[in-house]
Formats: structure tokens, sequence, C-alpha cells
């Protein structure tokens, strides 16, 4: 039997990430007339149709089409791990690492992160990619991610994690609200505040309402924000209260504003946890923990 190759298995899993023969053939640094033979050669060497042809522009996949992309891409990362080990055995922490980061935390803690590893580490050659951690989780089982930062609680049983640091939530507010005045406002003051929160699909929203006790359903009167400056900026203007992560006001989410921010009593403190994370059984995790390390010093 003649086994797929890996460049045919990348020139699938190619087009499927970009969607267009063209895009993916660049992606792959082939033309794309070579790009679509290798994907003709993979199917009649299976005997099947991957690619349905002639009903849009847009690559569809056929249903085992679609069976054996996913196939491609766990062999593409197992094949992937057998350079990865021989790297980390003769230089650990050196040549390119795809890192994957939240929203939530890519703008604050960068600025301090990057110069602290490119000391720690300088033949580490970071590639950065924010995305929310659905996304992030998905490229990180297709192997086009190595290593994800991520906030914890969230859906990522399907990786190994390593928690580096708690990260508090702090109330954010006017200086003339009624709170503002407390040193620490109990979680039950803020029953009948209008609290606002990111836009569903963000983890931080859902981390919020459970480290504050929030009710799920609750509604923020029509807003919902897309990126925390966003959400800063509406407190700002009057439409609420909201909690924020204590890594983006030392990252200077509150900028340009007037807001002040109060810790919140409860008897477990409101919070949320960065961690590390990473596909199961990864040759590189002893790299990834001692990572970890880095960062959570460098966060003290």
């Amino acid at each position: 039997m003649t086994f797929p190759s890996p460049q045919q298995l990348r020139y699938l899993a190619a087009l499927a990430e970009h969607g267009h023969f063209g895009r993916a053939a660049q992606a792959c640094a082939v033309t794309q007339s070579t790009l679509s033979a290798g994907i003709q050669a993979l199917e009649r060497q299976l005997g099947a149709t991957l690619i349905e042809r002639g009903t849009t522009r847009r690559p569809v996949f056929t249903s085992l089409g679609l069976e054996v992309l996913e196939q491609a891409r766990v062999a593409l990362a197992a094949l992937e791990a057998v350079s990865e080990a021989v790297t980390a055995s003769r230089d650990p922490l050196s040549g390119t690492l795809r890192l994957g980061l939240i929203p939530t935390i890519a703008p604050f803690l960068l600025p301090r992160l990057t110069p602290a590893l490119r000391g720690a580490f300088p033949r580490l050659q970071l590639i950065l990619r924010e995305e929310m951690t659905e996304r992030l989780m998905a490229q990180l089982t297709e192997a086009r991610l190595d290593l994800l930062l991520l906030a914890l609680p969230c859906d990522c049983a399907a990786a190994e994690i390593q928690p580096i640091a708690t990260d508090p939530f702090l109330l954010a507010l006017p200086p003339d609200h009624r709170l503002a005045a407390l040193h620490e406002v109990p979680l039950g003051a803020l029953a009948g505040e209008r609290m606002l929160l990111m836009e569903d699909g963000h983890c931080l929203r859902a981390q919020a309402q459970e480290a504050c006790g929030l009710p799920r359903g609750m509604s923020s009167g029509g807003f919902a924000a897309t990126s925390l400056h966003t959400l800063v900026h509406m407190v700002a203007g009057g439409f609420g209260v909201t909690v924020l992560p204590r890594l983006a006001i030392e990252g200077g989410v509150l900028g340009g504003t007037d807001l002040v921010v109060r810790p919140m009593l409860a008897d477990m403190p409101p919070a949320r946890t960065l961690a590390l994370a990473w596909r199961p059984r990864s040759p590189r995790a002893a790299e990834f923990r001692a990572l970890a390390q880095a960062i959570a010093a460098g966060l003290e």
C-alpha cells in the first residue's frame, strides 16, 4: 500500500486553513498548480474524492475529506513531534515557538514578558497569535500552535495544563460612585448594579460571572464589550461598573480615565488563573514547564 506523503498532507491541511488554493499554495511556498496536483495525486492514491470541484470558488471538503483532514492533522503533529523531540534534547527552549494568547492577556503581559524571555532564552524565537480561547484550542489541536497562554477556568480539557499565577479581579467604577467610598466592596453590594461584561465568546465573561457569583444569563442592558479597553470606556461613560483582572490594570488599561478600583470582599476572593497549555504527551513538556516557571517569576 502506498502511503500519503507529508507534503500531500500539508497541502490538504493548508487548503482547509486558508480556504483558497492560491493562499494555501503561498503558505506552502509552492505554485497553485503544484498544490492542486498534489491533492489530486493524494485522491488517486486513496481512491476517493476529498474536495468537491465545480460547486463554488471556495474549496468544499467532502464528508470523507473532512475525516481524512482530521487524520492528516494528527499525522503532521506526530511528525512534527519527532523533530521537536530532537531539537529539545539538543538545545532546550531554542528555535521557533508558536505561542497563542487570549486578548485579555496579550496586550498587558507581552510588554513585560517578551524582554524577560529574550534575556533568559536568547535562542528562542516567539511567533505570537492572539485569538479567543476556543480558536486557540483548535489551532493547538491541529498543531498550528505549540503552546497557549490562557486563563482558567476554560474549556481546555484536551490539553495539558500548567498553572502559572493567580490574577485577582477588581471592581472598576467611577470615583463618584456610591461604592467608591468603600475600601473593600462586599459581593452582595453589587446587587442592583449594572454590571458591564465582555461579549459572549470571551472566557473572561464567564470567569467574572463565576468568580463574582453573577448569574450566567445576566444582561448588561444591551451593552457588551469586545475588548477590555472598550469595557473601561463604557464604565467611564457612566453606563455601569465592571470587574477587571489585576494584570490588565497593572498593564495600563485604565489609562486616560479617572476610574478607581476596589478589591471585592468574599470568602473566596474573585480571581482567574493564568496557565500554559500544550498538547498531551508533547516532547517539549519539560521545556514548557521551565517556561512556565520563568513567566511566573516575571509576574512576581
